[in-house]
C-alpha cells in the first residue's frame, strides 16, 4: 500500500487550499490554448451526480459550471432525487439522445449503469466519471478526489489518533453498492489489520446518503455496541447526520467521530467539541477538474491513455494515470485551528 502523509493544519496548507477557492480563471486547456481554441466554446457538458439536493454535489457541480464557463461551453445538471443506479440510467439515455458532448457522472454502482454509458459513448458522448467510478471499460477517464489509499489511510490515522490507538470502531457508509465507499472501506480494513491490531472494526452500516437514515443508523450503532469508541463516516451526508445525533446525546464527548465532511457542514460540531478532526478535499475543485477533463476528452486532446496530459485552468497540468485515473490531490485535514479558513 502506498502511504500518503496526513496533511496537518498549517498556514501554508490552509492558504493553498483557500487560494484554490478564490483564484479566478487563468486560461488553460491543452496545447491549443483552451478557452474555446480547441472547440470548447461549442461543448455541451452535463453533470450527473449521485443525487440532487446533496450539499457535496452542489459544491462540485458549481466547480464544474465554473470550468465550463471558462472554456465557453454549455453546462447542465441533472440527476435523481435518490442515490440509485436505476435513477441515473434515464439521464444517461437522455444525454445520448440529445447529443451531449460530454457526460460527467458520479456513479451509484460500478456496473449497473455501464450499458447505458457505453451506448452513450457509441454515439460520441465523452464519459468522465468523478468522485465514484464505474468499471474502467465504461468510461473514458475517472477523476478521483485523492488516491483511494490516501483517503483510507487518512481516516484510519484520524480515528486512531482520537481513540489512542485502541478500541472499537464502526463505519457509517453511504449506499451498500457505492463504488468509492466500498473500495475505501476495503483499504481501511487492510490498514487496520496491518498497522492497528488493537483497533477492532465491529460493524459497517449504510445510510444511503440520506440524512434521516444516516441519523437513525448512528442511533442504532450506539445502542447496539455499548463499548463503541468511535464512528468513521466516509460520506459527507453520513458524518453530518452522525454529528447531529451525537452532539445532542449522552455520547457527546464519549464517542469520537471522524470521516469525510465539508467545513460548512461540520463547523458547528468542531466548535462544540463533537468532532475533533475530519478530512476531505475541495469538492469545487473536483468538479472543476472533471469539467476540464471532459473538455480534454471531447476535443480530442486526450484519449484517456496513461501518460496523457492536459491543462485544467487554474489547477494547472494533470497527467492521466493507470486505467484512465486522474487524481486531484491528497486529502486535507480540518480541525478547530483551520476550519474557519474555508467556506464550502
Amino acid at each position: 500500500m502506498t502511504h500518503h502523509p496526513v496533511q496537518r493544519p498549517g498556514a501554508l496548507a490552509a492558504v493553498g487550499l483557500s487560494a484554490a477557492l478564490m483564484l479566478s480563471a487563468c486560461g488553460g486547456g491543452g496545447e491549443d490554448g483552451g478557452n474555446g481554441d480547441a472547440g470548447g466554446e461549442d461543448l455541451s457538458i452535463t453533470f450527473l451526480p449521485k443525487n440532487l439536493g446533496n450539499p457535496y454535489f452542489d459544491t462540485s457541480n458549481a466547480g464544474g459550471e465554473e470550468a465550463v464557463d471558462e472554456f465557453g461551453g454549455t453546462f447542465s445538471e441533472v440527476g435523481p432525487q435518490e442515490a440509485t443506479p436505476d435513477g441515473q440510467v434515464q439521464y444517461i439515455n437522455t444525454a445520448a439522445q440529445q447529443g451531449e458532448d460530454a457526460l460527467v457522472v458520479s456513479a451509484n454502482d460500478p456496473s449497473a449503469i455501464c450499458d447505458a454509458l457505453n451506448e452513450a459513448r457509441e454515439v460520441g458522448v465523452a464519459v468522465v466519471t468523478f468522485d465514484s467510478d464505474t468499471n474502467p471499460e465504461c468510461r473514458d477517464v475517472f477523476v478521483n478526489q485523492a488516491s483511494a489509499e490516501g483517503i483510507a489511510q487518512t481516516q484510519v490515522e484520524l480515528v486512531a489518533e482520537q481513540i489512542g490507538g485502541s478500541g472499537q470502531i464502526a463505519i457509517l457508509s453511504a449506499a451498500a453498492n457505492a463504488t468509492n465507499q466500498n473500495h475505501w472501506i476495503e483499504l481501511m480494513e487492510a490498514e487496520l489489520e496491518a498497522n492497528y491490531p488493537e483497533i477492532e472494526l465491529v460493524d459497517i452500516v449504510y445510510g444511503d446518503d440520506d440524512d434521516q437514515r444516516s441519523f437513525d443508523q448512528t442511533a442504532a450503532l450506539l445502542q447496539t455496541h455499548s463499548d463503541l469508541d468511535a464512528i468513521v463516516s466516509p460520506t459527507t451526508v453520513g458524518i453530518a447526520a452522525a454529528a447531529r445525533y451525537i452532539s445532542d446525546s449522552a455520547y457527546a464527548g464519549e464517542v469520537a467521530l471522524t470521516g469525510l465532511g465539508t467545513p460548512n457542514q461540520m463547523r458547528e460540531y468542531v466548535e462544540d467539541g463533537t468532532v475533533e478532526a475530519f478530512a476531505l478535499w475541495n469538492p469545487e475543485d473536483l468538479g472543476y477538474l472533471a469539467a476540464w477533463a471532459a473538455h480534454a476528452v471531447a476535443t480530442g486532446q486526450i484519449e484517456g491513455e496513461e501518460g496523457d496530459t492536459f491543462e485544467a485552468g487554474r489547477l494547472g497540468e494533470y497527467t492521466v494515470g493507470a486505467e484512465g485515473e486522474i487524481i486531484l490531490d491528497d486529502p486535507f485535514v480540518f480541525d478547530a485551528e483551520n476550519i474557519d479558513d474555508f467556506d464550502f
